[in-house]
């Protein structure tokens, strides 16, 4: 809660002290308020099939969605009503949290199942949608699942976690998902930009627009600038000829962390970083203190939820979105409502 409050508070001094639009500070002060999802699950104590029940559903409701889009419109990237990325990496955050559903619920066979249905679908509406950043929370995943694999508990589950490395070794294999085709784009966009300076890529313009996010951090390193300011100087470093222009036109700069750093410096970076670790120890701890314990789905699908957005961030700024922000934050804190309700009655 401290860090959430540090963060909030943080970019609402810089907002007062630069005179800048009050906006910015609308995305921490609703992820700071929502502590008040935390509350309620400890004053209501809900069952937690009710957290589960809505991430299945979330996830076995995107996968319509987007398959319309992409199959009966035609639209390349699909994301629903939102950016594609952003879609791609919520319905994958979405999946995962179905698999830990599926763990907890794995006494109950056919609710399980019905968990496993929904980690499929939303694997599969993620794929659709063409995101690559969430590959690497997909990793990421894997990795916990392996290192953890105390937690998983039963046949169905392993079952199940196969199965949906299936889709992706399918959706590998099948050119039509194009899965494989922007694997190659990517790595080709990198050799471009590296060898020959080609920045008419999506890789190539956010490796341009990463160095000129070196550019203003070195400028302001310690509590950076507004990002209006930002935007003005890669501006003034494009007319200069230190950075193509065709970086311009972009919202933000494709990086969290570098986009806290440039707009927060050091200081920023370091709070903002905090909202990602303090709620990581949490989870770890109550991980590391009971596998077997009711908690122990629950805190697992905390991890993934801090671990995974630290993928997303890394090509694309999620916390730029206010549905990306408080997806986050309300998972956190309704995460560890659930995780102090199993310690008190097994306490």
């Amino acid at each position: 809660m401290l860090a959430f409050l540090l963060h909030f508070l943080f970019v609402l001094g810089c907002a007062l002290v630069r005179g800048a639009n009050m906006n910015t500070v609308e995305k921490p002060a609703r992820m700071f308020f929502a502590v008040s999802s935390l509350a309620a699950v400890l004053a209501a104590r809900p069952s937690r099939r009710m957290l589960w029940w809505g991430v299945i559903g979330g996830a076995m409701a995107a996968l319509p969605f987007v398959a319309w889009q992409r199959i009966g419109l035609g639209i390349e990237r699909p994301g629903g009503l939102i950016n594609a990325i952003t879609f791609g990496d919520l319905a994958l955050l979405l999946a995962l949290l179905a698999v830990t559903a599926a763990i907890d619920m794995k006494n109950d066979p056919r609710h399980a199942r019905l968990a496993a249905l929904g980690a499929l679908a939303g694997l599969a509406a993620s794929l659709l949608t063409g995101s690559r950043g969430g590959w690497i929370a997909l990793g990421v995943a894997a990795l916990l699942f392996l290192r953890h694999a105390r937690v998983l508990g039963s046949r169905s589950v392993r079952v199940l976690l196969a199965a949906g490395a299936a889709v992706v070794l399918a959706a590998w294999f099948v050119p039509a998902s194009g899965m494989q085709g922007r694997f190659q784009d990517g790595v080709n966009d990198v050799r471009g930009w590296f060898e020959d300076g080609t920045v008419f890529t999506n890789v190539g313009t956010r490796l341009e627009l990463w160095k000129g996010a070196t550019m203003l951090i070195a400028e302001h390193p310690l509590l950076g600038r507004d990002f209006v300011a930002c935007r003005e100087r890669l501006a003034e470093f494009a007319r200069d000829g230190r950075l193509d222009p065709v970086v311009l036109p972009l919202p933000h700069l494709h990086n969290d962390a570098l986009q806290e750093l440039a707009t927060g410096g050091v200081l920023g970076f370091a709070l903002w970083a905090a909202i990602l670790a303090a709620p990581l120890s949490f989870f770890l701890r109550e991980l590391r203190g009971g596998v077997d314990k009711p908690q122990a789905a629950l805190a697992l699908a905390g991890i993934l939820v801090v671990t995974s957005y630290v993928s997303f961030g890394l090509t694309e700024v999620i916390f730029w979105s206010m549905k990306g922000s408080l997806f986050y934050a309300l998972m956190v804190f309704v995460l560890m409502g659930f995780c102090l309700n199993a310690k008190e009655k097994i306490g």
